[in-house]
């Protein structure tokens, strides 16, 4: 069998593992299942799956970070595909278990693991957080909104520096305060720190806090409704964890994006997903309607549609060498 044969039947091996319809399987990183936030989007695309597909998936939360890899290999052990690795952690898992179990199909959210049977799936989580930037500036009294963000990773920095490039588009002379929660997996999930992090800052004179942190946002997202201010929610649509607190939340449709992993319209390679892809945008419904004017959602929809257009173009912290911390 010549090298051309060889590559074609691998190929079509994929192919048949993915139409043939095997159980899919999902691992979700350090935060839980439940973070209402990133994880918990992924969750509810596995659920829209399932639903659609009248089929089951396996699903396992990582409690450590010496899990990843074994959870994802038990799930190749077992047949399962797509199997579908949340957060930008799981790259070297997905990509050693990918090499051994080539017949099957993975995919990884937030990272690029170039392997011919995965599937990487990016943000353009700058674009989003310019919006709630721009948003965060025209509802501050005080021209001082704060930032906290989970992980000091770079893809949070990528949050960072778009919502401040909104903040600025909105409000020049405006002040942005930031602080990360940590620099370990814990950082996700931990409500206290992060409450301590957006009271530091409304004492600092902030009055809007955008919290990229998973399951620590919801200590920043209390701090401010005990302090009178306001928050932006993450990822998933938090507007009504705290309503009248919640200013809008940036969306990062993970939930489609798993969605359609699992339900094969994808294939392996990269999908980036930004505001004209539908990856990203911001929440409006009946938990910020009075909090979202009419000039701040038209302000909104005009800057949509120029980054769009490419007429804003949004700096990536990860590709530009743009926002010095």
């Amino acid at each position: 069998m010549n090298k051309l044969h060889r590559a074609t039947v691998a190929v079509l091996a994929c192919a048949a593992a993915w139409a043939a319809g095997a159980e899919p399987a999902i691992v979700y990183d350090m935060g839980g299942k439940f973070d209402k936030s990133f994880n918990e989007a992924a969750f509810r695309g596995m659920e829209r799956w399932k639903k659609e597909a009248g089929k089951n998936y396996l699903e396992f939360e990582i409690a450590n970070e010496s899990q990843r890899e074994q959870a994802i290999r038990r799930m190749a052990e077992r047949g399962a595909s797509p199997i579908i690795g949340v957060g930008f952690s799981q790259a070297s898992s997905i990509e050693k278990v990918a090499k051994d179990f080539p017949k099957l199909q993975f995919a990884i959210v937030d990272m690029v693991v170039n392997q011919p049977n995965v599937q990487s799936v990016v943000f353009k989580e700058q674009e989003g957080s310019f919006l709630v930037g721009l948003m965060a500036a025209m509802a501050s009294k005080t021209g001082k909104v704060g930032f906290v963000g989970g992980m000091d990773i770079p893809l949070i920095r990528k949050f960072q520096c778009g919502y401040e490039q909104g903040v600025k588009y909105a409000n020049p002379k405006a002040e942005v305060h930031a602080n990360m929660t940590g620099t370990t997996g814990a950082a996700w999930s931990d409500p206290g720190r992060g409450g301590e992090l957006a009271k530091a800052q409304f004492a600092k004179g902030a009055d809007v806090v955008f919290a990229a942190a998973g399951g620590t946002g919801i200590g920043v997202y209390q701090a401010a409704k005990d302090a009178g201010k306001l928050a932006i929610g993450v990822d998933s649509n938090q507007n009504h964890l705290q309503p009248g607190t919640m200013l809008t939340s940036m969306l990062k449709r993970v939930d489609t994006a798993v969605y359609n992993v699992a339900m094969g319209s994808t294939k392996p390679g990269l999908t980036v997903l930004g505001l004209k892809q539908g990856g990203v945008d911001v929440a409006l419904d009946e938990y910020n309607a009075k909090l979202v004017t009419a000039d701040m959602k038209a302000k909104v929809e005009a800057a949509k549609a120029e980054i769009i257009a490419g007429k804003i173009k949004v700096a990536d912290y990860m590709a530009d060498n743009a926002c010095k911390f």
